[in-house]
């Protein structure tokens, strides 16, 4: 489709490469469920209005200017020829309405992250990677396809001020301040289950990480990244992404 560049400010079309790579990394990392999840972004300015998939594109075809503009009710802010999936913003639109900080929520149906949000005790603390998602995790329970609008007060009051979401019998939601935060989360929020059910499948007593060190993981965090958080790898993520799968960023 022809570029919206020029119809867009700067910030818009930064923010618009940052989502589209996002949607190409979800696909690099097989975390794309065809075509049925969806990650969405506020774009900058005082209006609410928000970037999301075109419904039917494949996560690997996204682009820049492919992502269609709508406000928090979900209707077309701006002119594009596709359609979005009125489910797929229930949860999105719920999240942004509640928190001014998630400027981006991702949302995933990984093998995984469903068969962990499937056991009672949901994530372990058994790795490191489970500890930064222990750190700001809530819970919330399966009501069906996410088309009920009663349902959207339960989801903001289950995430509350937390970075992750575990969807039970659904699947994964992390918000973030930037495109590159979310991400991050949900890398992190992806390998915590995939290594747990992992470590399950050996068969073996598996061993819990103490509880100080859980209480300490966030200052450890902030060390390891220099402070700098998901922004600190999301420029080789995005090299990594150019010399794959060359045009997200039209």
């Amino acid at each position: 489709m022809p570029s919206v560049q020029d119809k867009v400010s700067a910030e818009e079309w930064q923010l618009r490469k940052d989502l589209a790579a996002a949607y190409r990394l979800f696909a690099m990392f097989g975390w794309d469920d065809i075509v049925f999840t969806h990650l969405s972004a506020r774009v900058p300015g005082p209006e609410h209005h928000f970037l999301i998939n075109p419904y039917g594109w494949l996560f690997d075809e996204m682009t820049a200017s492919g992502l269609v503009k709508v406000d928090v009710q979900g209707k077309k802010v701006m002119d594009s020829p596709y359609e979005i999936n009125p489910a797929g913003f229930t949860i999105h639109s719920a999240v942004h309405a509640a928190r001014e900080d998630a400027r981006c929520v991702m949302h995933a149906h990984s093998i995984n992250g469903i068969a962990v949000s499937a056991q009672k005790d949901g994530v372990l603390p058994i790795s490191q990677q489970s500890l930064f998602v222990l750190a700001s995790l809530g819970y919330h329970s399966y009501e069906g396809v996410a088309l009920n609008e009663e349902e959207k007060p339960r989801l903001v009051r289950d995430l509350g001020k937390n970075a992750f979401l575990m969807l039970r019998n659904h699947g994964l939601l992390t918000v973030g301040g930037t495109v590159a935060d979310a991400f991050l989360a949900m890398y992190l929020f992806e390998a915590a289950c995939m290594i747990q059910v992992r470590a399950q499948a050996g068969g073996g007593e598996l061993i819990p990480i103490a509880r100080p060190i859980l209480d300490g993981i966030q200052e450890q965090a902030r060390v390891v990244t220099q402070n700098k958080g998901a922004g600190l790898a999301w420029p080789g993520l995005l090299r990594r992404l150019a010399r794959r799968n060359p045009g997200w960023d039209e």
